[in-house]
């Protein structure tokens, strides 16, 4: 569900132009006119999140003052469609003698009608320089403290009715194949599964907006109107709770351009270098607790989010797990390390959420991380479209399904792979999702290192059988 929503939602901002596009239907209806939204700290090599605080901005105002009148614009129709396709032939010794061909696609159209309610500019001004009421809200004292950035919705696109996506996938198969890219499907010859899928979007979900920054100085407060401009929300406060490797990574933001992989490669040995430090016991409950979970982003983005508005409180199954330990000692960084691989994982797709999680279970994980090493060694200072091999050696250890995983976790960066051929060619829009997946593999692969022979026990995190 939460893929083709993302979907229809990037489609629509990317028709309308300079839209933020909402990332989550369970918290669709979260970013509507006068919304609040936390901007995330993040890596420099990948995108800020917009976090809805749960508070308007008419909230934190003074009453009994006017409020501007929203204008409402006419409906606008949108036929959306794509498609994607995967060809090639592929060698199965690890699975079972053969060889297979096959060809994995997968489409989605939608009819949806779409409305704007904005307050425009200069009905703003009715807002600006208002005072703040009396007793300040919970969020606002801590986004005081750690210095974050608030922002307003001004605009929000809505949806006038009920509205369905529809999704068709398919695979074709020739030779034997015990395929788990979408699940358990062994074939022998010739195969074709088929699937089709309604996915609802309710009536009123905002599915993109924009925003205007605030700043809130001697308790007033300010709507910037020029997206250029440079201020801090809470103007003369210093970041307290940045960790240093992302504190260091914003101020080399300002002072070279993200061309050099050595950048991203010391962010990320900086990151695994501290994961390394924690307990094997706290490592192991991290692992099998984000198992479960990359197969629903919802349960990772409820996760960050919590975790940026500062709270540690009840959340069901795994996610409360990692809660738990984060309670029970908040004085060792895993705050900070868990947001930094969330922030990853949110770059990328949910078919690579899953794929990832299928790696995990393979042990694939390794083989991955010196794979797209090697890929961002090669290419992430071209601006420019280039072709590019991949090396044998690398791809030698990845047979079979491995190898099928592996490729498809390639291609959903952007990069045009067949799995057939070592050849392909790096795309720049591929650069910030191969980033994000080298650093979430990474951080997974830290996870499962052997122990030092001076740590006694097992080295390598156990799987209940409840995990595969």
């Amino acid at each position: 569900m939460s893929s083709s929503f993302s979907w229809v939602c990037k489609d629509v901002a990317e028709e309308l132009d300079d839209l933020c596009p909402v990332k989550s239907l369970s918290k669709a209806n979260k970013f509507r006119l006068f919304a609040i939204l936390q901007r995330t700290s993040h890596p420099w090599f990948w995108k800020s999140e917009d976090i809805p605080v749960g508070y308007s901005l008419l909230d934190i105002l003074e009453p009994n003052f006017p409020v501007p009148e929203p204008e409402v614009s006419p409906p606008m129709p949108f036929r959306l469609s794509g498609s994607k396709k995967l060809k090639g032939g592929l060698g199965v010794n690890a699975i079972e003698e053969g060889s297979v061909s096959a060809g994995i696609g997968d489409s989605r159209e939608c009819n949806i009608e779409i409305r704007c309610t904005s307050i425009p500019e200069p009905k703003l001004e009715i807002l600006q320089n208002r005072k703040l009421v009396d007793k300040e809200p919970s969020f606002m004292r801590y986004c005081r403290v750690e210095n974050k950035d608030l922002y307003v919705v001004t605009e929000a696109y809505e949806v006038t009715k009920d509205t369905m996506v529809k999704d068709r996938s398919s695979v074709n198969l020739k030779g034997k194949l015990l395929l788990s890219l979408i699940g358990k499907f062994q074939a022998q010859g010739q195969g074709q599964m088929n699937k089709k899928c309604s996915v609802p979007i309710p009536k009123g979900a905002v599915v993109a907006y924009t925003k205007k920054k605030l700043v809130i100085e001697n308790d007033t407060c300010d709507i910037l109107l020029s997206a250029n401009a440079k201020k801090k929300t809470f103007q003369g406060m210093s970041p307290r709770s940045l960790s240093v490797s992302v504190a260091r990574a914003a101020h080399a933001r300002s002072e070279r351009r993200d061309t050099e992989f050595q950048h991203l490669q010391n962010e990320i040995s900086e990151i695994t270098r501290k994961l390394a430090r924690l307990s094997k016991d706290v490592q192991e409950v991290v692992f099998c607790s984000l198992l479960p979970m990359l197969r629903d982003r919802e349960i990772l983005y409820d996760l960050m989010i919590m975790l940026e508005l500062g709270e540690l409180g009840h959340m069901h199954g795994p996610g409360g797990v990692i809660l738990h330990e984060l309670r029970k000692d908040s004085q060792t960084g895993l705050k900070d390390l868990i947001l930094y691989l969330l922030h990853a994982l949110m770059v990328l797709s949910d078919t690579q959420l899953n794929l990832l999680a299928q790696s995990m279970e393979k042990r694939l994980l390794l083989q991955q991380q010196e794979l797209v090493k090697s890929i961002l060694q090669q290419n992430f200072k071209y601006p420019w479209n280039i072709p590019f091999t991949l090396q044998p050696e690398l791809l030698a250890p990845l047979q079979g399904e491995g190898l099928a995983i592996t490729y498809e976790l390639l291609k959903e960066c952007g990069l045009k792979m067949e799995l057939d051929n070592p050849r392909s060619t790096w795309d720049l829009e591929a650069k910030m999702p191969m980033a994000a997946l080298y650093g979430s593999l990474s951080f997974l692969q830290q996870l499962v290192e052997p122990k030092s022979s001076s740590e006694p026990g097992p080295s390598q995190p156990v799987l209940s059988p409840g995990y595969i």
